[in-house]
């Protein structure tokens, strides 16, 4: 079930979201400063290309305080709105029954948008 959810997910937008990630953190990492946070778009790419069948964990080894530091510079660069993004197409994809399993991953690719420093995908 999980291999259909994922193929459904491709086609139905999955993978665009997924290329739009990954050049994203192409474009970060041309900089010394933006290779930290290219790595969580690409991290955050692999999540959105594959998403059923993973999860959101906090990482044992999460950095601390420069985890903490970076979450609060990703947040008011741009995570936010990212995050608010995904909420909104988690929203519009849990108005139908059918939608409801692509929503929830949407939810989990939000917390992941908002907070990816200190978080690992299991």
């Amino acid at each position: 079930m999980k291999f259909l959810g994922n193929i459904l997910w491709l086609i139905l937008g999955g993978l665009i979201v997924s290329l739009c990630y990954f050049i994203l953190g192409l474009l970060f990492c041309i900089t010394i400063i933006g290779i930290p946070f290219g790595l969580q778009l690409f991290k955050i790419g692999q999540f959105a290309f594959w998403p059923f069948g993973n999860n959101v964990v906090s990482d044992t080894n999460d950095g601390g305080c420069l985890s903490i530091v970076m979450n609060v510079i990703w947040v008011l660069v741009g995570g936010v709105e990212i995050a608010m993004l995904h909420v909104t197409f988690g929203l519009i994809c849990c108005v139908t029954i059918i939608g409801i399993p692509f929503g929830l991953q949407h939810f989990k690719m939000a917390l992941l948008a908002l907070i990816p420093f200190g978080k690992k995908i299991v």
